[in-house]
């Protein structure tokens, strides 16, 4: 048996809101906005549709749905398609908050859905191009709301660049 000094624990903090009605006002607008929009993704095979919407330093919104594929590997997640966007559109522009909502008509949600590793190490290469955290939201109106201060508490052992 292999003795190591190496175990740590680490903290998550994260704000809990019981309703989208804890939220702020721009908050509680920006979540029902990446819901309305997930109704509009294209997920003809999981039936699992995800919104996502982020908001720059300079106030505009940027969109993503969840793109599905027949070859699943060749589809998109929701965060992926708006992270994407804005540093296509905006690369100058930081990212202040991003809001991630999903819906399965099949199914009602009853807790939020978290983003997967490859969207988080998305979002903290982004944290780590604009040198500041994004502030995440993640439910939708029908259950609790999670808000994190940074992508880094979604995944604290994360790849970043200066490993390379």
């Amino acid at each position: 048996m292999c003795k190591s000094n190496f175990l740590k624990s680490r903290e998550i903090s994260y704000k809990h809101y019981p309703t989208i009605e804890d939220l702020d006002k721009g908050d509680r607008d920006l979540v029902a906005t990446a819901f309305q929009y997930a109704q509009s993704a294209y997920a003809p095979y999981s039936s699992f549709h995800v919104g996502a919407v982020l908001r720059l330093g300079n106030g505009q919104l940027i969109k993503g749905v969840n793109q599905e594929n027949a070859s699943y590997p060749a589809g998109l997640c929701a965060e992926r398609v708006a992270l994407f966007s804005a540093g296509a559109q905006y690369p100058d522009n930081p990212i202040e908050v991003l809001a991630v909502c999903a819906d399965n008509p099949n199914k009602k949600l009853t807790q939020p859905v978290f983003p997967c590793g490859f969207c988080i190490q998305v979002m903290l290469e982004f944290e780590y191009r604009q040198k500041s955290p994004i502030r995440i939201l993640i439910g939708n109106p029908d259950t609790a709301i999670v808000e994190f201060e940074s992508a880094s508490l979604l995944m604290p052992f994360s790849f970043d660049p200066e490993q390379l």
